[in-house]
């Protein structure tokens, strides 16, 4: 039978992952790695209260003031009893605890601090990937300290950081990127739990499908509706079934309700945008007001820009409109420079679509793959598959 014309990318996906459930075809084994997420426990508020020893054992919060719409950037696990939690409102943290001491953020301290940290997981592998300043991945498959064990590595790099920086980390290591970044936090905090790679099955099988990367409220809701709640009962669906389901995000659920994760630990990570954005404390009314805001925020974009030396990849310029109601939105178009009449227009039709209060407005550039490519970054999650398969060795 001949087949006019081409077939668009969906319908050759759906007919390949049909091939593979018709035959029963088992998935490829994943390759084996050895991979330590570390993450920093209430890290702000950490360094705060080892700088000051007297905020220990009181509820405490790094973030903005509650008269200026302020929110929560991190707060300590006695803050957190009450209900207080990151990216909370300022304003809601305080009626959930009155006794909450709120300080303001003091990045170049925190940023010290993370060089510091980050300096002793290259002690152990240079594949080390920031996810920010208290978060990272290591992959330490070729690592011979500690007699190759992960685990010893986790817990030596754990007790030199509370030694030298003074906060704690709380790790998790498994053979893959998924598993150990809900690994870490199974013990927080101060905690290491290791999941090897025989457990790796049962462990992912008891999870919350809501533990799965990227599954947010909305996802989390469809399945819940679908009466999947766990791994294990994800794993009862065909792949074709999920992707009419969920699109080519079913893939992912596919092989992560199983435990499958090839991404690799990139040391270098491309910069997809340049932004810059604020919060209001009074509404902007009228576009006019919006206009004026827009110029100078205009004005500081230029500046990072330069800094980030990404003008010559400028790809997209955007506009991020947040209203009083708190909808978003925001109105992009393509273009090489930042542009001010374009940044206006942008603008325009974005306060057009609900024609409100505006209580964040910010603009932003969208970075070029190839230009990012062509200076050593990569995206932050390849799923190209790793280039040799290692052999099990002792975690």
């Amino acid at each position: 039978m001949k087949v006019r014309g081409r077939l668009d990318n969906t319908t050759v996906f759906l007919y390949s992952i049909c091939i593979v459930n018709l035959l029963d075809l088992p998935l490829a084994p994943p390759s084996l790695r050895k991979i330590i997420h570390c993450d920093c426990d209430c890290f702000y508020a950490s360094v705060e209260m080892r700088d000051d020893p007297s905020l220990r054992g009181r509820p405490l919060a790094v973030g903005g003031r509650p008269d200026h719409r302020g929110v929560i950037a991190t707060c300590n696990y006695e803050a957190r009893r009450f209900g207080v939690h990151s990216a909370m409102s300022s304003a809601l943290a305080l009626r959930k605890c009155p006794e909450l001491l709120i300080m303001p953020p003091s990045m170049e301290k925190y940023r010290i601090a993370s060089r510091q940290i980050m300096a002793i997981y290259r002690d152990y592998t240079a594949e080390v990937e920031p996810l920010s300043l208290d978060e990272a991945y290591l992959d330490v498959t070729r690592t011979d300290r500690c007699k190759g064990s992960a685990t010893l590595m986790a817990n030596e790099i754990r007790e030199r950081v509370r030694d030298t920086v003074g906060v704690t980390v709380s790790a998790g290591v498994a053979p893959n990127k998924f598993v150990a970044k809900i690994a870490s936090d199974w013990n927080k905090p101060d905690g290491l739990y290791v999941v090897r790679p025989h457990e790796v099955d049962a462990f992912v099988a008891a999870l919350p499908v809501r533990k799965i990367f990227g599954v947010g409220k909305v996802t989390a809701a469809k399945l819940e509706k679908l009466g999947l709640t766990t791994c294990a009962q994800l794993r009862d669906w065909a792949l074709v079934d999920l992707h009419r389901q969920f699109g080519v995000f079913g893939k992912r659920l596919y092989e992560l309700s199983r435990g499958i994760d090839e991404r690799p630990v990139r040391a270098d990570q491309e910069r997809k945008s340049v932004s810059v954005e604020t919060t209001y404390v009074t509404d902007l009314r009228t576009l006019e007001e919006c206009a004026a805001e827009l110029r100078r925020l205009a004005e500081q974009l230029d500046v990072r820009i330069a800094r980030a030396d990404a003008a010559a990849a400028v790809r997209k310029l955007f506009v991020k409109i947040r209203f009083a109601d708190f909808q978003r939105t925001t109105v992009e178009c393509v273009g090489e420079v930042t542009h001010l009449p374009t940044l206006l227009a942008l603008l325009e039709k974005g306060f057009a679509r609900r024609n409100q209060p505006v209580r964040l407005l910010g603009v932003g550039v969208r970075l070029e793959e190839e230009h990012l490519a062509q200076n050593g970054q990569f995206t932050l999650f390849d799923d190209e598959p790793a280039d040799e398969v290692i052999s099990p060795n002792a975690f």
